[in-house]
């Protein structure tokens, strides 16, 4: 029994010693930074974020920079937000792959999903798959 147990420890700490890193940059549309990871920060920049009205939602931008001379792949997310702060159909926006080649910034945008969008935040992190 021991042994059994001893085992399940075990695997449990080698499998959760493989679970990827999820902290990375969050921006929000006034230009509020607040940083999960430092590490990560200091490869990738997230800058110029603005949106325009397209009709009546809210289109926003933000430019991912890399500072570092290698590649990289990183996943970057929009959060819409209503006036009083609660999240808008924040389990249909889905994560957004890209790859940064050494020192390139890209810029990314996305379309509120529906016109209650007062506010949004991009949230970028660094990811590990090819």
């Amino acid at each position: 029994m021991k042994l059994a147990s001893f085992f399940v420890l075990t695997s449990t700490l080698l499998f959760g010693a493989c679970a990827h890193n999820t902290a990375g940059i969050a921006v929000d549309s006034n230009g509020q930074v607040r940083v999960d990871s430092s590490s990560f920060a200091s490869d990738v920049n997230v800058t110029d974020i603005s949106s325009i009205m397209i009709g009546d939602l809210v289109k926003a931008s933000a430019l991912i920079q890399s500072k570092s001379s290698y590649d990289q792949r990183v996943q970057y997310k929009f959060t819409w937000f209503d006036a009083n702060g609660y999240t808008i159909e924040d389990e249909a926006t889905s994560w957004k792959s890209l790859k940064l080649h050494g020192m390139q910034q890209l810029q990314v945008s996305a379309v509120a999903p529906n016109t209650q969008v007062s506010h949004f935040e991009i949230y970028v992190r660094e990811t590990y798959s090819d």
